[in-house]
């Protein structure tokens, strides 16, 4: 078994570090990039097009899970109860999309796909 050194592991790790979900056709889907203006950028970007309904930005480093400022305003009218299912049904979609696609590319590293696609 071949040990990957500590420096690729770390890139490997921090390329994508967040992932920017969207909704398309009813499925949740997620393009990974590697800094947070990235994703803020890319969640304004989505908001733009008609086909693909943004969702918000997981942060795969600390878990956690920054709603779309439309979907941020309806998060916090729920309850705490509320909040916290909606937090984990979202962070367990997050984190199952980046398994997905880590196993379909070599060394775990996900590409962004294509908006075309």
């Amino acid at each position: 078994m071949e040990r990957k050194p500590a420096q690729q592991t770390l890139m490997t790790t921090t390329m994508n570090r967040f992932s920017v979900l969207y909704m398309l056709k009813g499925q949740y889907h997620h393009i990974g990039v590697s800094t947070h203006a990235e994703a803020m950028s890319l969640l304004q970007n989505l908001s733009t097009n008609t086909k693909r309904v943004p969702v918000g930005i997981y942060d795969d480093k600390t878990e956690l899970f920054e709603w779309e400022p439309g979907r941020q305003q309806i998060y916090t009218t729920g309850s705490f109860e509320e909040q916290g299912k909606l937090a984990d049904q979202i962070i367990t979609i997050a984190q199952s999309l980046r398994r997905r696609d880590a196993s379909w590319q070599p060394a775990g590293v996900f590409r962004r796909p294509s908006f075309f696609a």
